[in-house]
């Protein structure tokens, strides 16, 4: 009996994992990608003997990668190995004080208390409520479709719809932050995980203070060769298990025919010829999905009309010399928060002192750089291109982010420039397919953001699903493998 078929659009993590968790269930499966490699936003750069990872540069919930070579009877470790971090991140502020957040929380904690205002029992007291949106929310909002009734039909579901009010979901994250800690750093410093989804803190809910939950609770790691490590080694196992990979492969439509009161997806089209397929996975962000690959169907505008999260401007700066006070991952906050994010989300625009991420993989990985030298991964968050002048915008940002980091290294960094390239919100759509380059989709701007998320299947076309950080649950390397499972889970039941 022949294998039933499955086309998956979009070789990006969550494209790879739909693949591999069809695989497994039997199906015959082809991913058709139009670059001329896999990874979506996961991708590297190789540049004059640097390397860089292109995107996403922090690793948690690892065990939502492990899970796939497990269900497939493989062992992680013949695939990919990975480490996990002593330390999270290195924080720096304009008054000086620099903090270096350890992964074990009571040290981080004391290291707080010692240089703040703010106590070690605050920290412990914020990340027991994080902890606890996290045991609310993980098989509900995470792990689950919301837009199925079956998902409701758990009593685990019930018990989290009772605890709704602990989820903080009717205040913003940065009042919430403020209830928690009396120094306005400290706060500063937790409402920075609004940034991982490409949202607010002065907007979106304290529902996002569980983010800290996946790093200080699991852990934060590194794969041994850097996050691309992490595509290629999924693109192995989904080709040992017999998917099969088309690059420089644009799909230009998905195909469907009615079917009673329904449609039902009947492949795609690429190169002119239709490719039948019994399910269609969609990778690709949904905006453009529907725009263009669904050209004839009614989009549903208010999915499609939401505000988008935010872009990044990423500077990939080899720089000659090393740096020890410098870590893996680097912040270098802007003085006035609330300021820069009121020029990305109200005025569209680059504030004039952002707050600074540099990854420098090199730390960890020698070859990522030529010896004496670093890889330095420089980004800001901006606004999803609307038609901003950005070539005037990166101009002008470049300059005042290498101001501020020859300001709070107290070193001139200009002449160590070695080679250079720059990712900015056109670019990102371009090469990812992200509508306006936001990174995440939707913002999470407000309460009913999960609620508002598309669901990961067509209401109106029986076998078209969606995966990937446009659509339930969200953005960010854990929640696009969530997707995929959630896909899987369904075509199972």
């Amino acid at each position: 009996m022949p294998k039933p078929k499955a086309i998956v659009i979009g070789a990006g993590i969550a494209g790879i994992a739909s693949a591999i968790r069809l695989a497994i269930k039997g199906f015959e499966v082809e991913i058709f990608e139009s670059n001329a490699y896999a990874g979506g936003k996961l991708a590297e750069i190789n540049l004059q003997g640097f390397r860089f990872d292109a995107g996403p540069s922090l690793f948690t919930m690892p065990q939502y990668v492990d899970e796939l070579f497990k269900l497939a009877n493989k062992n992680p470790k013949d695939y990919f190995e990975y480490e996990p971090l002593d330390e999270v991140c290195r924080y720096f502020y304009e008054d000086g004080l620099q903090l270096t957040a350890n992964a074990d929380i009571n040290k981080f904690a004391l290291e707080i208390e010692r240089k703040t205002e703010s106590s070690a029992k605050e920290v412990h007291q914020f990340l027991k409520k994080s902890e606890t949106i996290y045991e609310v929310t993980n098989k509900v909002f995470l792990e689950r479709s919301l837009h199925k009734i079956k998902s409701y039909l758990h009593w685990d579901t019930l018990k989290s719809v009772f605890r709704f009010g602990q989820i903080d979901a009717f205040r913003t994250q940065a009042k919430a932050n403020q209830s928690f800690f009396k120094d306005k750093r400290i706060v500063q410093l937790f409402n920075r995980y609004a940034t991982y989804n490409g949202s607010n803190p002065y907007q979106a809910p304290a529902t996002l203070n569980v983010i800290p939950h996946f790093e200080y609770h699991f852990g934060a790691f590194l794969p041994k060769k850097g996050m691309y490590n992490i595509i290629t080694s999924l693109q192995k196992l989904a080709e040992d298990l017999g998917v099969k990979f088309h690059f420089n492969a644009k799909v230009e439509e998905i195909i469907y025919k009615a079917d009673g009161r329904k449609n039902k997806v009947e492949g795609i089209k690429f190169k002119s010829l239709v490719q039948e397929a019994e399910v269609v996975i969609c990778n690709l962000d949904v905006w453009f999905t529907y725009k263009n690959l669904l050209p004839k169907f009614d989009a549903p505008q208010k999915l499609l009309t939401q505000e988008r999260s935010s872009s990044a401007l990423i500077f990939y700066l080899g720089i000659k010399g090393t740096y020890p006070e410098l870590g893996l991952h680097n912040i270098l906050f802007a003085e006035d928060y609330q300021a820069e994010f009121d020029a990305i989300w109200k005025d569209a625009t680059i504030y004039h002192d952002p707050t600074i991420y540099i990854n420098i993989t090199s730390k960890h990985i020698l070859n990522d750089a030529p010896d004496g030298c670093e890889n330095w991964f420089v980004m800001i968050n901006v606004p999803a291109n609307n038609g901003q002048d950005w070539d005037e915008l990166i101009q002008e940002a470049k300059k005042n982010i290498i101001k501020k980091i020859n300001r709070i290294l107290k070193k001139e960094i200009t002449e160590r420039i070695i080679c250079e390239e720059i990712l900015d919100p056109r670019s990102i759509e371009s090469r990812t397919g992200s509508y306006q380059g936001s990174l995440y989709g939707n913002s999470s701007n407000n309460q009913f953001a999960a609620f508002l998320r598309h669901p990961n299947f067509s209401s109106k076309i029986n076998g078209l699903y969606f995966c990937g950080g446009s659509v339930h649950p969200g953005g960010g390397i854990p929640l696009a493998l969530l997707s995929a499972k959630i896909i899987g889970q369904d075509l199972v039941n």
